[in-house]
């Protein structure tokens, strides 16, 4: 048995796991794209290589959930011949072809009936599995079985637990995904598995700690307030599945608590407008209305008292490209308060770009990142660049920066360094190893050295796409 690295190993995107038990038979988990500067392969990069390695082996993918990082090269893989099962949670199986559907258009066609062929394609090959339930996988002899368990991350998210045997011994591989904070609005806080032999762990956030709830609660309100002080407008670029529906959930509660109560020059709280400028994310939205079952206590527990978190007053959305550009226009010439939230989470695309362009240069405007921003991004450059009043290219133009920038980690979706620590002491027996994925260098060393204090004597390494595949 072998673990071959294929994404998400010299970065945080493009996450692509193969688990080998032969020559000729293998699984994949997930299979991602990669955003900003990170790349899979020189040729990758110069646009020369559609899919970066050979197919014919794998007999099965595994899918952690649907965010695009994750799923993105899905219809690159099925062009190179795939034609195996796609395992995935209940829920991923209901988000994915919508999430596909938008890569589509985007990158690759906008032919519809090249698209619905395609989408018809992925739902037959889709398996959609239960949590917390073992099933084999067909064609490997018997020799793999996978359980799905809830990873707090978005809705139907899920880290993989693969137990492999060989020779009459049973070897337990876990493959992570992304983990959620404890705190992550909507869902109910991932639980460790009962047992790992080696657990492959992401680290997107090894190296710090988030905020509590109440502090991220406090500055998000705060920014809120400065906003109507300054009668500008507040844009939130949010990955369209997950943390769009995370920050609904929060504004509709910090709304419900000041209700009528005045913020500044004469707005009270529940006269803000929230808009969600983006037709994909209000489809997932819904998605999350309908999926309530999954949701945690609390969320539930505000649909009992006749609240509706995520299709509150307060709430309008955009839907046609026509009517994005007249708000755009008019957020840029009238002197209102409102907050927008729109795609991409990364900056690198969507209708967020055009309110950039329109706002950054606006010093009423704040940009509030409440997300992670790969390397390469023109959302780590704002990040980066703009509290000095720097500059970012936005469609090839330099847009200056006047507007406000915050970044609140704490609303991150993500696991932090304390979360992952707990995540991988609590397995008992421990792990034989961790490898450490999905981070930054610095991120992914400094989880390291945590995780040897709290669990001395576990083989920790780091892999990276130049090593050669390991034996496990």
């Amino acid at each position: 048995m072998e673990i071959v690295h294929h994404g998400a190993v010299d970065g945080v995107t493009g996450s692509c796991h193969e688990l080998r038990l032969s020559a000729a038979h293998s699984v994949l988990v997930d299979c991602g794209q990669f955003q900003g500067t990170e790349r899979a392969s020189a040729a990758e990069a110069d646009g020369v290589a559609q899919f970066p390695f050979p197919v014919d082996a794998i007999q099965a993918l595994l899918v952690t959930h649907c965010h695009i990082d994750h799923v993105g090269r899905i219809p690159h893989l099925i062009a190179a011949g795939f034609r195996g099962p796609i395992y995935c949670s209940e829920a991923t199986a209901e988000l994915l072809p919508l999430v596909l559907d938008d890569a589509l258009r985007i990158g690759v066609t906008r032919d519809r009936s090249l698209i619905k062929t395609f989408l018809r394609r992925v739902e037959s090959q889709l398996h959609p599995l239960p949590y917390d339930t073992w099933r084999e996988v067909p064609g490997l002899d018997g020799k793999l079985n996978i359980r799905l368990q809830r990873a707090g991350h978005i809705l139907g998210s899920a880290y993989i637990e693969c137990r492999v045997r060989e020779k009459g011994v049973n070897t337990t591989v876990v493959f992570s995904g992304d983990l959620g904070a404890p705190a992550t609005p909507l869902l109910p806080p991932p639980q460790p598995p009962e047992s790992a032999d080696i657990l492959i762990l992401e680290s997107t956030y090894g190296d710090r700690l988030h905020e509590a709830r109440e502090q991220r609660h406090e500055r998000l309100r705060e920014v809120v307030e400065r906003c109507f002080e300054n009668r500008g407008v507040i844009l939130i670029p949010a990955f369209s599945i997950g943390r769009t529906q995370e920050l609904l959930y929060e504004l509709e509660g910090i709304i419900h608590r000041q209700g009528s109560r005045l913020a500044a020059r004469g707005v009270a709280w529940d006269e803000v407008e929230v808009i969600l400028d983006s037709p994909l994310a209000a489809r997932f939205t819904a998605s999350y209305r309908k999926l309530s079952r999954l949701w945690d206590n609390e969320a539930r527990s505000r649909i009992a008292d006749g609240r509706h978190p995520l299709d509150f007053e307060q709430l309008t959305t955009i839907d046609s490209h026509h009517d994005h550009l007249q708000a755009v226009d008019y957020l840029r010439s009238h002197d209102r308060p409102r907050i927008v939230i729109a795609a991409s989470g990364m900056c690198a695309g969507g209708r967020i770009v055009n309110h950039l362009k329109a706002l950054l240069g606006d010093v009423r405007t704040d940009v509030l990142f409440a997300g992670y921003q790969a390397r390469g991004t023109p959302g780590r450059d704002i990040q980066r660049y703009g509290p000095g009043q720097g500059y970012v290219i936005l469609d090839g133009r330099r847009i200056d920066i006047r507007a406000g920038v915050h970044t609140l980690s704490g609303y991150s979706a993500h696991a932090d360094q304390q979360d992952l620590v707990d995540f991988a002491a609590a397995i008992r027996p421990p792990p034989r190893k961790i490898r450490l994925v999905h981070g930054d260098d610095t991120a992914k060393q400094a989880l390291r050295e945590r995780l040897k204090v709290a669990s001395p004597g576990i083989e920790i390494t780091i892999p990276t796409t130049r090593t050669s595949p390991s034996r496990v």
